[in-house]
């Protein structure tokens, strides 16, 4: 019997939600300008899926598929190196605008900034996006990874010339190690997709990154004659994403915003527990947080979408991790008709998650909260592909009952 899918409707007090000026428009648009400096810059696909739609009973289902982003197999460096354009502007007393990549990675920036070392915590995507654009712009990385990491995920950061170390902690004591040699080190800069009081300025820089691709997938919707979504599902680990996508719908349509639902790993699900507890504060999930949804086994929230997300969300899930190679299953071999997705662990929960939500009798209740039915147009984004194709095809091609 496979571990039961946990959700809790959000009744949480509101506040004064000034945390989603973060992801005004016209801050996403400044963001996107950026990214589309970079040679290897095109938009992701959205794969609209058709018959998975109709088999679901609903009217439309699309997934942006971030395999295909700059070649790095996941959406995270558009945070990260938007966050690092940002503090090199700010030192050098420019504007992000005036920092295209043709710039930033020229010589003459270089002598005029200097190099720093741009430290972070990671469980693979946001690190190997941090040490890209470190590399990219001849910068310096230092990554730390946390007990559980796989060598692929090791190697793929080895391979930007970055220093990279798997530690024997958690992610959340990874980002407290890395924290602590960045200020112990000369022009050390930490660049971190969370934020906690006294470090919130980085962290709202990497959201407006991730801010390019729910634009991009807006406007994507808009080509294939979709107005606005009624419903977005969204991962969260420590909820950077999932504030980001939440912050740009909410100031995209004020007026009539789509329905949102975060979706967490259950080993990880610190948002859900907070959204459980009903009173609005953050609540940590500590130890091991073991789950092949690697991307999401983060237990301390991002202070400043926690405050987007209690604001805004309709319901918060904790999923098994059943429900994710469920989702890589259905993406890798959808119905007849519809584009396969390539969706990593991280990637996919979502899409099982729907699945369950319009077929299990035991999710009947989150069905009618959330109002899905014939004329629910569902947005989901699978933020990576194979990250680790060994583990891709173990659960793929040769996973257990509840895997």
């Amino acid at each position: 019997m496979c571990e039961p899918i946990k959700w809790v409707e959000n009744k949480m007090p509101k506040t004064e939600d000034k945390e989603l000026q973060v992801m005004k428009l016209d801050e996403i648009e400044k963001a996107r300008a950026f990214h589309r400096s970079f040679p290897e810059y095109s938009e992701t696909p959205l794969a609209k899926l058709d018959h998975m739609a109709s088999f679901l009973g609903l009217k439309e289902v699309y997934v942006k598929d971030e395999s295909y982003r700059f070649g790095l197999n996941a959406f995270k460096v558009l945070g990260g190196s938007y966050a690092m354009a940002r503090y090199i502007a700010q030192k050098t007393g420019k504007d992000v605008s005036e920092l295209p990549f043709s710039v930033l990675s020229s010589d003459e920036l270089r002598k005029e900034f200097g190099q720093a070392t741009f430290f972070t915590a990671t469980d693979g995507n946001h690190g190997r996006g941090v040490a890209w654009s470190a590399n990219k712009l001849k910068q310096k990385a230092v990554v730390l990874m946390p007990k559980g990491t796989t060598k692929t995920r090791l190697l793929n950061i080895q391979k930007e010339n970055a220093t990279v170390t798997i530690e024997d902690a958690n992610y959340d004591e990874c980002v407290r190690m890395a924290a602590a040699a960045a200020e112990k080190t000369k022009n050390g800069v930490m660049v971190q997709d969370t934020a906690w009081d006294g470090y919130e300025e980085i962290p709202s820089w990497i959201m407006q990154g991730y801010g390019t691709m729910a634009m991009e997938a807006d406007e994507q919707l808009k080509e294939y004659g979709c107005r606005r979504p009624t419903h977005v599902f969204v991962q969260a680990g420590v909820g950077s994403l999932a504030g980001a996508v939440t912050g740009y719908f909410m100031n995209r349509y004020p007026e009539n915003p789509p329905t949102v639902v975060v979706v967490e790993a259950e080993a990880a699900a610190c948002l859900y527990k907070g959204a459980l507890a009903g009173d609005g504060k953050i609540r940590i999930v500590d130890g091991d947080m073991e789950t092949i949804m690697a991307g999401l086994a983060c237990g301390e929230p991002n202070t400043i979408s926690w405050d987007i997300l209690k604001n805004h969300v309709r319901v918060f899930t904790s999923c098994p991790d059943w429900v994710s190679a469920k989702g890589m299953r259905m993406l890798s071999a959808p119905i007849k008709g519809d584009p396969q997705v390539v969706s990593g662990e991280s990637g996919a929960v979502s899409m099982g998650l729907l699945s369950s939500i319009m077929k299990s009798d035991e999710l009947r209740g989150l069905k009618e909260a959330l109002g899905l039915n014939s004329d629910s147009r569902v947005l989901m984004f699978s933020t990576e592909g194979d990250t680790d194709p060994d583990r891709y095809k173990s659960i793929v091609w040769d996973a257990e009952k509840c895997l």
